[in-house]
């Protein structure tokens, strides 16, 4: 696995609660790469919920230069600084690759007036006031985005639906099930047991294409025309400072844990899209990220004055 080589027990530290969506993640890895061996010292998740999945970035900044810390990253780093909710983005820390894309859902409880897509976007258009929405950690994320190109499409202000943000999709899927919110935008994993159960159902996802499994018979937003192909990368990042043979050493795990069948059977299982990238690719992307959120995010009238 190159010149370096772990010490001590490596921490895969998640932003949420067990089962939240980063949490899923930092499972799925700690799984693959323990069950193929590819690390001779013990990995363990950490759980930092709390302030919008953010707690892990403060945990991070301890490190400095030392590779047994990494985070689950995501966008959220990229919008939260955009916003002005964070002083800092991806360059603060060591990207080291992202792993895959969860598209959003959006789902109501199965007894709700709003029983379609097509519902909800009526619904929008005749009086958006009136809808109340469940997000989880952020305004400005993957989330909110993909809630706001649906109401814009719906001909509303964007800033006319009531917004709960909560520090964890299962939380915002919560509020919908306890009937304060109508309709939550989660990552699609998050809704599955409710779906499963028959409390909830699937109105669209913002894929390309549709899901397979509970989400079969829910339609994307491009089937009803709204211009909604959005998603939320999951990815890994170190402490800033880390060295050449560090990044090398944390390349090559994380591409092979990626290659395994128990990381392809947990693609499946939470509908999370294959999208390694590491290297020159990933920096490149994070760069053209941020151009594309300064926009979408200036035209939501939520971009920060000083980013």
């Amino acid at each position: 696995m190159g010149t370096w080589q772990p010490e001590r027990v490596i921490e895969i530290v998640a932003g949420t609660a067990a089962g939240g969506g980063l949490d899923r993640t930092a499972r799925a890895l700690a799984k693959a790469i323990t069950a193929q061996r590819l690390l001779e010292v013990p990995v363990k998740v950490v759980n930092m919920p709390g302030d919008g999945a953010r707690r892990p970035w403060s945990y991070l900044a301890r490190y400095a230069g030392d590779p047994h810390f990494v985070c689950i990253s995501s966008t959220n780093l990229t919008t939260d600084y955009l916003t002005g909710v964070t002083a800092f983005d991806h360059g603060a820390y060591t990207p080291l690759a992202i792993l895959y894309t969860e598209y959003i859902a959006f789902v109501a409880r199965t007894d709700s007036r709003l029983d379609s897509a097509a519902e909800l976007l009526d619904r929008l258009r005749t009086d958006p006031a009136a809808v109340t929405v469940a997000l989880s950690t952020s305004l400005g994320n993957p989330n909110h985005i993909a809630l706001a190109r649906v109401v814009r499409h719906a001909g509303a202000d964007v800033q006319a639906p009531k917004i709960r943000v909560f520090d964890s999709a299962l939380d915002a899927v919560g509020d919908v099930a306890t009937g304060n919110a109508d309709v939550a935008a989660i990552t699609a994993a998050s809704a599955v047991k409710e779906l499963a159960g028959g409390t909830m159902r699937a109105l669209a996802v913002s894929a390309p294409q549709r899901l397979d499994g509970l989400y079969a018979r829910a339609p994307t937003w491009r089937e009803q025309s709204v211009d909604c192909v959005i998603g939320a990368w999951r990815g890994v990042s170190g402490a800033r400072g880390l060295a050449p043979e560090h990044v090398e050493f944390w390349e090559k795990t994380l591409s092979a844990a990626t290659s395994t069948e128990d990381w392809k059977a947990d693609l499946a299982h939470h509908y999370w899209s294959p999208r390694y990238s590491d290297g020159a690719p990933l920096r490149h992307f994070l760069q053209r990220e941020r151009a594309e959120m300064t926009a979408v995010l200036g035209e939501l009238g939520l971009l920060s004055a000083g980013a």
